[in-house]
């Protein structure tokens, strides 16, 4: 038999660990830099101001790593924006479609208490119409805000709290119709304390017969 000390005996070494580069880790770690960066930068300097290199140089990244995600600064700002603006959003479930709405404007409305943030929607929305590449992503980011004022208006036909026959893709143009208008033509001011109002205004009409 052979002893406890006979090499027949010892325990197998442990299998060698193939050394992990970090190359996929480090590039997601720079891609998320570069998000922060340019949410970070757009709070603090506005989307005219902005500039991919100042991303780079906030998220040490070189240039050529930003290009190689991003074909566009409005690209890259619309996916750092986007999740921030999802995020700053809420997306109200009381029970009641009048107070959902109404919390919902409210917030929407909210924008204006940071202008570098309405300079970067300007810029995005700008940027949509004259690049037909950014217009899809710029679309997409649009889409995921309308969806959230239809279910809350769904919620509300369900309940029977808003006419059964509503045309729900019309009337989300009604929500951010106001909103985006005064944004973009600055005829009249946004002002959150109008949110409300304009809120049980909409509503109004649109209550079952």
């Amino acid at each position: 038999m052979p002893s406890p000390s006979s090499p027949s005996s010892s325990p197998p070494p442990p299998a060698r660990r193939t050394p992990r580069t970090g190359g996929r880790v480090r590039s997601e770690d720079a891609r998320a830099d570069v998000l922060a960066a340019t949410a970070a930068l757009l709070d603090e300097a506005g989307y005219g101001r902005l500039s991919i290199e100042g991303v780079a140089a906030r998220a040490g990244v070189a240039k050529s790593t930003i290009y190689r995600w991003w074909k566009s600064k409005a690209a890259l700002v619309m996916d750092a924006f986007g999740p921030a603006v999802a995020q700053r959003m809420p997306e109200p479930d009381t029970g009641d479609c009048a107070e959902d709405l109404r919390i919902f404007l409210t917030r929407l409305y909210q924008v204006v208490d940071h202008p570098t943030r309405v300079e970067a929607l300007r810029g995005l929305m700008a940027e949509a119409q004259l690049d037909p590449a950014f217009a899809p992503h710029f679309q997409e980011w649009a889409q995921g805000r309308r969806r959230v004022v239809a279910e809350l208006l769904e919620r509300g036909v369900r309940r029977g709290e808003l006419d059964p026959g509503l045309d729900v893709e019309h009337t989300v143009d009604l929500v951010f119709g106001p909103f985006w208008y005064r944004l973009l033509v600055r005829h009249l001011p946004l002002d959150p304390a109008e949110a409300p109002a304009h809120a049980a205004r909409l509503l109004a009409g649109l209550r079952p017969a």
